[in-house]
C-alpha cells in the first residue's frame, strides 16, 4: 500500500522503520524541528532524521490543516499516524481512500489523550498495550481495528514506550494486511469505559512524600526519561531516576538512611523508597553509592522541604 506516515518522536520511528520494510511509504510528515543543540542549532526530529537517511520525502507543517493539497498530490492509499502531535481536520482525514489509522499506546478506550504510557504507570496498572484506531474527529474516539497488550512489569516510561512501539509496529502490519484484504473488523469503543489522560508537565514530576511508597515508585518510573521526578533538599532540586520500595516507616520525606550499606532511604506516607539513581544540581546522574562518595545527605533531615 502507498502510505503517508505522520509521526514525530522516537516512538514513531520504531514503527516507521518496520513499516518501510513491508509497504511503500511515500512521505513522512513530522512536527517542525524545535529542539536545539548546545550551539543553538535546530535538531531534526527523529522521524525527519529517519526519513532523510532513507530517501523518503519529508513535510513539516506548522499547521497541517492548511496543507491538504500537498497531501492529496501524494496519492496515498492510507495515512498512518503515531504520536504525530497535531489535531487533524476532517478535510485531512478524508484525503486517502482508506482514511487514517492511528497507533495509540493504550488499551482503548483507556487511556485517551496525550500521556497514555505515563498514566498507566502512574496508576499502577498491571497491563498496558497498543490499539490501532480509525481516526475520526474526536480525541482518540474512533473504532478500534486491533489490540495487543503487554505486562508492565516494573518498566519505566522509556522502557515501556520501546516495548509498545515494537508491539505497535507488529500490530500495524497485521491491521494493514486485513484492510487490504477487506477482512478487518472495526469495534466501536464503549463510551461508558472511557478514561482520559492529560498532557504531562514538569510540575507533575514533583515528588509528594505524603503519598505512599507505591505511588512514588510509580511516579519515578512514569517520568523517566522525561521530565524526571524531582524533590527539594537544602533548597536545591535533586532529580530521582530510579528507586525501589523499602519496608521502613518514618515521617513523610524523612531521610532514614544515607550510607553506602543501606543507600538513600526516604520515608513516605506509607512505607519508604530506596533511591538507587539520583542527580544533584549541575552534576551527572549517578547511582546512590557513587553519589554518597562525594555528597552528604543527612539522616533525620527531609526531602521535599
Amino acid at each position: 500500500m502507498r502510505i503517508v506516515f505522520l509521526g514525530t518522536p522516537d516512538f514513531a520511528v520504531s514503527i516507521l522503520s518496520k513499516l518501510v520494510e513491508a509497504h511503500e511509504v511515500v512521505a513522512v510528515v513530522s512536527q517542525p524541528d524545535r529542539a536545539k543543540n548546545r550551539k543553538g542549532e535546530l535538531i531534526n526530529t527523529p522521524t525527519k532524521e529517519f526519513a532523510l537517511n532513507n530517501g523518503i520525502s519529508v513535510f513539516q507543517f506548522e499547521k497541517i490543516r492548511n496543507h491538504p493539497q500537498e497531501l492529496r498530490e501524494l496519492n496515498a492509499d492510507i495515512f498512518v499516524t503515531a504520536a504525530y502531535g497535531q489535531i487533524l481536520s476532517q478535510e485531512i482525514i478524508d484525503i486517502a481512500p482508506y482514511g487514517i489509522i492511528n497507533v495509540h499506546a493504550s488499551l482503548l478506550p483507556k487511556y485517551r489523550g496525550s500521556s497514555p504510557i505515563q498514566t498507566a504507570i502512574l496508576n499502577g496498572d498491571e497491563y498496558s498495550g497498543v490499539s490501532i484506531m480509525q481516526t475520526e474527529m474526536g480525541m482518540d474516539s474512533g473504532a478500534v481495528l486491533g489490540v495487543k497488550k503487554i505486562k508492565i512489569d516494573g518498566k519505566n516510561c522509556g522502557e515501556l514506550s520501546n516495548a509498545l512501539a515494537e508491539l505497535g509496529a507488529e500490530l500495524l502490519l497485521e491491521v494493514l494486511e486485513k484492510i487490504a484484504t477487506k477482512t478487518v473488523v472495526a469495534v466501536k469503543q464503549d463510551e461508558s469505559k472511557v478514561v482520559s489522560c492529560k498532557k504531562i508537565s514538569k510540575d507533575d514530576a514533583a515528588i509528594d512524600w505524603m503519598k505512599s511508597a507505591d505511588e512514588i515508585y510509580n511516579c519515578i518510573r512514569a517520568f523517566n526519561p522525561n521530565p524526571i521526578a524531582y524533590t527539594s533538599y537544602n533548597e536545591q532540586r535533586f532529580k530521582i531516576y530510579e528507586a525501589q520500595i523499602a519496608h521502613f516507616d518514618g515521617e513523610c520525606g524523612e531521610i532514614l538512611f544515607a550510607d553506602k550499606n543501606n543507600g538513600i532511604i526516604v520515608a513516605c506516607g506509607d512505607k519508604a523508597v530506596k533511591i538507587t539513581k539520583i542527580q544533584a544540581p549541575g552534576k551527572k546522574a549517578m547511582s546512590a553509592t557513587e553519589f554518597l562518595n562525594g555528597n552528604k545527605i543527612t539522616v533525620g533531615e527531609y526531602f521535599g522541604k
